[in-house]
């Protein structure tokens, strides 16, 4: 299994924490939910953080079977329509922000 995570990290406007949640849950996350092959998707909002560490307000995680599933989600138009979007999640919401991406590859440990 293989997660790919999209990591935002900026600030988001002072008073804005709420409507940057409720325009993402609104606008992206249906459209995240339809990428190809995506067998579970998560959008994270953060309520802590370490006083030292980088300020990280967003992460969608969308975990995929393989390499094929995920290369066949980046290519599904769901995609290119929520990456078309950021712009205005950006100007309407942050201060700043920086956009990463990480895959990892995931093990379970259930017992």
């Amino acid at each position: 299994m293989l997660t790919r995570y999209a990591i935002f990290n900026g600030t988001v406007k002072a008073g804005q924490e709420a409507a940057m949640r409720a325009w993402v849950n609104t606008h992206l996350t249906p459209l995240w939910r339809q990428f190809a092959c995506a067998e579970d998707v998560r959008v994270l909002f953060g309520v802590e953080q370490d006083a030292n560490g980088p300020t990280i307000p967003l992460i969608l995680a969308i975990t995929y079977a393989d390499e094929a599933a995920m290369a066949a989600a980046l290519d599904s138009p769901a995609r290119y329509t929520s990456r078309d979007l950021l712009p205005e999640l950006y100007e309407q919401f942050f201060d700043d922000v920086t956009l990463w991406h990480y895959v990892m590859e995931r093990e379970e440990f259930i017992d």
